[in-house]
């Protein structure tokens, strides 16, 4: 490709005019939190059609929609109600190697997360534990215990421990459904992926086969299915496509997924340098698209997917 800077942002803003639009959503992941309203049944299917993406995209679609109907048609009220003897419709989940025990593992730190937070956007954000209501009444030795000794009271029916101090710091909150949001606080995304991936595996003997489903850019992985995740949740174009339910996440601090198509239509349009694909790769292409649209840069994630799994490209 030959294309100077402005005709390729031209070219680019064409295609995703295209592909940024309903029709995009029937044959895509994305399609499986579209069948929901209420935010918490969008953000864990999304995350489920997120994290079970790879191989081919009817496969993925028809895996969530097995895992839905195994949660009674409601993932929310199946996680957060269910008793023991309802986890045995889950027995027997597989896609590739996802299995059973990561999904009894997924379960079981959603229903921790929800039983303390409004929302998922709150597992990303390593300022999370500023709006839990700091005091010097704090007993919890770390924030993952505290959070876990929370979850823990709603089905021991005892009071929790006390609020969650954070050492040395002055910030005064608190935490309930009538709190302001915590302001946003402009974290990198790798800090953000970071915090989520110790948060996510923080509970007590979590499966060590489950750590391979979560990845962060401490692996160096480009971790494409959580920026996908975070793209769906955060992105708010009016386009119908991705859901822009969360708002302390701003667009211009996401990364965009880089899976094979995209990677390989990027490095044709010479957005992508570096030869290995890691986590140094997409941010890499971010830094080009930031070029393009320095407050929405993977809309274009839109152009470059459909470029090479519906143009061959």
């Amino acid at each position: 490709m030959t294309l100077d800077s402005l005709d390729l942002k031209a070219f680019l803003d064409e295609k995703v005019e295209l592909y940024n639009r309903p029709s995009f959503i029937e044959f895509d992941p994305i399609v499986i939190p579209h069948q929901f309203s209420r935010k918490q049944d969008i953000e864990i299917m999304g995350f489920f059609a997120a994290i079970l993406a790879w191989g081919q995209r009817k496969t993925i679609i028809n895996k969530c929609r097995d895992l839905i109907e195994r949660m009674s048609g409601s993932p929310y009220e199946f996680i957060m109600g269910h008793q023991d003897t309802d986890l045995k419709a889950l027995l027997g989940f597989k896609h590739r190697t996802f299995n059973d025990t990561d999904l009894l593992y997924f379960v079981s730190f959603f229903r921790t997360h929800y039983r303390v937070f409004d929302s998922l956007e709150d597992a990303f954000l390593p300022s999370s534990k500023l709006r839990l209501g700091l005091s010097n009444s704090g007993i919890a030795t770390s924030f993952e215990e505290w959070i876990w000794d929370k979850a823990s009271c709603f089905e021991e029916g005892r009071a929790p421990n006390g609020p969650f101090v954070e050492e040395g710091s002055t910030v005064q909150g608190s935490f309930g459904e009538d709190s302001a949001p915590f302001p946003s606080v402009d974290f990198s995304a790798e800090e953000m992926l970071n915090h989520f991936r110790s948060y996510f595996f923080s509970l007590p003997d979590f499966p060590r086969r489950t750590i391979k489903h979560v990845s962060s850019p401490l692996q160096k992985s480009t971790c494409k299915r959580l920026n996908m995740f975070l793209r769906w949740m955060v992105r708010q174009d009016d386009k119908g496509v991705d859901f822009g339910i969360w708002n302390r996440i701003s667009p211009s601090q996401l990364i965009c997924p880089c899976d094979l198509h995209v990677d390989r239509v990027a490095r044709k349009l010479m957005l992508i340098n570096r030869k290995q694909t890691d986590w140094l790769t997409a941010v890499e292409l971010t830094d080009r698209l930031r070029s393009f649209d320095p407050v929405d840069p993977v809309r274009y994630d839109f152009a470059l997917f459909g470029l090479g799994i519906e143009e061959k490209f």
